[in-house]
């Protein structure tokens, strides 16, 4: 079985979970999937791994959570403990999880039900589609080719001149395997350190985190601030409602706002004084990271805030070079902050299917985001898109 602990997702699934146990307890969701690169070059066929593929699921909804890992968990300070009494009940159900093959060669996964029950499927999920697809198609994976490119990161990192840049892992829905995982992840606390001396800073995965004693890392997802385009008092405070509503839960930890839900744009309409001071940063994951970096640290300055006292979190598809051009650019004028994904879990010579599950409806109406990036919008309802565009003042792309 390749999930085997329900710890072994990202950190920021159980901090949306509790505001939604505490703030929206009956809320309905719907998440659909994609792959990106489906049908480039015979990549992201995974119709004929459809079944083994359920099978991992339905031995998904027989976990749950054990006692040392609801310890951990109780044990961080924003973790309260009527969520941690509920995780002690938790199952996931495999009724609101149905998967199909597609005369495309490609698959359709659809998650649809309470929110509260159906939160913790995204990324194991997507970590099973991902091994289920690579331990089919590459049955003696190149390890050492995995091992050698590793190797070249960590020399990158250890530059002398880079001594205080640090990376985190943001790798579990597109590992290539759970095994490799866990090895990239030894391998870099061995070779960079982590804590305060260390240049990993730490993993996203509670699991990892939890067995390497490396700091768990997360705040929230787009899905958060897109239920609450559903959920908030009306469409265009829905930004703002989201970030009100982390901030009554949180008092002032997990400080991170997703920026990129409507554009950059948008978000800095919204994101004024009172947030500039209330969140410690802001985390960028789609469009150019170079513009962003300079777009945030100008509002700072425009709002009278220090930015060298905020964080500026880099998430979208990096690369080490990408991290280190960042840090060079953006070091000494603000705290930095990079996560990287798949180019650490899951580069070992193959092409990595880009795959996403996204929130699509809450509460029977559609939601949305509207990337910087428009290749990751995810939405079926041209209408509300267009709506959405309006409401929020958005430039139709070209």
């Amino acid at each position: 079985m390749i999930i085997t602990s329900l710890l072994d997702t990202d950190l920021y699934k159980f901090t949306m979970m509790q505001v939604v146990l505490h703030q929206f307890p009956g809320a309905e969701v719907e998440y659909r999937f994609k792959c990106r690169n489906a049908g480039a070059a015979g990549i992201g066929d995974l119709a004929p791994f459809v079944n083994e593929i359920r099978e991992e699921i339905r031995g998904l909804c027989t976990l749950h959570f054990q006692d040392a890992e609801l310890a951990y968990l109780k044990a961080l300070r924003f973790i309260k403990s009527d969520f941690v009494d509920f995780l002690g009940i938790f199952k996931l159900n495999k009724k609101y999880v149905s998967v199909t093959a597609l005369p495309s060669g490609d698959i359709d996964v659809s998650i649809k039900g309470p929110w509260l029950h159906t939160i913790l499927f995204e990324i194991p999920v997507l970590a099973i589609i991902n091994e289920v697809y690579f331990r089919n198609t590459q049955k003696q994976p190149d390890v050492t080719e995995g091992r050698k490119r590793l190797d070249t990161k960590i020399g990158q990192l250890q530059a002398s001149s880079l001594g205080e840049l640090k990376i985190a892992d943001y790798g579990t829905r597109r590992r290539f395997g759970k095994a490799w995982h866990e090895e990239v992840l030894r391998t870099l606390v061995t070779r960079l350190g982590s804590g305060l001396s260390g240049q990993f800073a730490g993993t996203s995965n509670v699991l990892f985190a939890m067995k390497l004693g490396v700091t768990p890392l997360g705040t929230m997802a787009h899905e958060y601030m897109q239920a609450c385009q559903a959920l908030g008092p009306r469409l265009r405070d829905s930004q703002v409602f989201g970030f009100e509503s982390w901030a009554k839960e949180y008092r002032g930890d997990l400080g991170i706002a997703l920026s990129d839900v409507y554009g950059m744009s948008a978000f800095l309409r919204d994101f004024d004084l009172y947030f500039c001071k209330l969140f410690d940063g802001a985390r960028h994951d789609s469009g150019d990271p170079f513009q962003w970096g300079e777009r945030m640290i100008a509002h700072y300055v425009d709002s009278r805030v220090d930015p060298r006292t905020k964080t500026l979190i880099f998430s979208d598809a990096l690369t080490i070079p990408r991290i280190i051009e960042l840090y060079r650019q953006f070091r000494g004028r603000c705290q930095l902050a990079f996560g990287i994904g798949t180019n650490l879990t899951n580069d070992l010579g193959y092409e990595p299917l880009q795959i996403v599950i996204k929130m699509v409806r809450c509460n029977g109406q559609p939601v949305a985001k509207l990337s910087d990036t428009p290749s990751k919008n995810m939405c079926d309802d041209e209408k509300y898109l267009a709506y959405l565009r309006q409401v929020f003042d958005i430039e139709q792309p070209a």
